[in-house]
């Protein structure tokens, strides 16, 4: 491990001295574990992958030192030494994390805690690093109890705000952009040069979007598909495709089913696509509508309603989301 270089690159993230310490300690218990191959060490951090990271996790959770900041140390030593499956791996753990937790919580808000405990019975929530796979099941499970439950309607109008947290910090200027642009539909249009040019300097610096390379072929799918960039307006419905989760190699795969499985974001979801057994329900699918449908809201200052059109959950090669403007906008 480069102790001395890693402590230089945590100094440019601007955190303090007692974090950059415990982070070091961390990423020198990742390789002591990585060299002992008795304990499921693949052999250096170079080499790190998404097995290592995920056997780590367990010593994590068992330790109680599963916390953001250990998790976000793994990622930053991928970073730092460009090891991208390691960045990766750690990201794809926290991603989504808090959106079970929500769900206990706003299931017994909404619809009562007789209820949340039927649902939830016998389930524990997550530990924070839970495989992809365990939550994936946890949620397939409580998914089958809350349509067994509630009308689908009700499902859906639960899950329609999001199970994530979106903070009105993470679209800081986007209103004022909006309002710059002169119109929605040039708005869009610049939101399509940006995101496309977000992802050639990705592609160009080698670095990650999110969990994922981006290449040549990305890039250019990406333009063939203008509801990925921006959307594409059809009167007062704005319909968004999200970009695939393992772009590079879905473009490039031929099976159906694997297709989406590399499609799938959802960390609460994507792992039943390939476990041979049924997914999680594609009623689930109603949060990414609501994921989608709030940068709008906050653009326009009131409640939008969006909901799922296609769904890989659903056996459709893609998710697509109709959100629904307000009436009274000039576009």
């Amino acid at each position: 491990m480069d102790n001395s270089g890693f402590r230089e690159f945590l100094k440019t993230r601007k955190l303090d001295d007692a974090t950059i310490e415990q982070s070091v300690e961390v990423v020198e218990w990742f390789e002591s574990f990585l060299q002992q191959p008795e304990q499921g060490g693949s052999g250096s951090l170079v080499s790190a992958d998404r097995t290592d990271v995920l056997s780590f996790m367990s010593i994590l959770i068992g330790e109680e030192q599963n916390s953001l900041d250990n998790i976000l140390t793994l990622a930053r030593y991928g970073l730092y030494i460009g090891n991208n499956a390691l960045q990766a791996s750690a990201l794809e753990l926290i991603d989504g994390e808090e959106a079970m937790r929500n769900l206990h919580t706003k299931l017994a808000a909404e619809l009562g805690e007789a209820v949340r405990n039927r649902v939830f019975e016998g389930l524990e929530l997550p530990a924070l690093g839970t495989s992809p796979t365990d939550r994936a099941r946890l949620n397939r499970t409580v998914m089958d109890r809350l349509e067994d439950e509630v009308e689908e309607a009700t499902c859906r109008e639960l899950l329609s705000d999001s199970l994530r947290d979106l903070p009105e910090t993470w679209y800081r200027g986007l209103k004022e952009t909006y309002e710059a642009a002169g119109s929605f539909d040039e708005f869009l249009e610049q939101k399509r040069a940006n995101f496309i040019a977000e992802l050639e300097d990705l592609r160009d610096s080698g670095k990650l979007f999110f969990t994922q390379e981006i290449t040549d072929e990305v890039v250019d799918f990406v333009k063939q598909h203008p509801e990925i960039s921006a959307g594409v307006r059809e009167g007062r419905i704005l319909y968004e495709v999200k970009i695939p989760y393992m772009a590079d190699a879905y473009i490039k795969e031929d099976d159906e089913q694997a297709k989406r499985y590399l499609y799938c974001h959802c960390p609460w979801a994507r792992e039943t696509l390939r476990m041979g057994e049924s997914p999680v329900s594609p009623t689930f699918c109603q949060c990414s509508a609501g994921y989608h449908k709030r940068p709008y809201e906050l653009i326009f200052g009131c409640k939008l309603k969006a909901e799922v059109v296609e769904s890989v959950l659903a056996g459709d090669p893609w998710c697509k989301f109709a959100i629904h403007l307000p009436e009274d906008i000039a576009l």
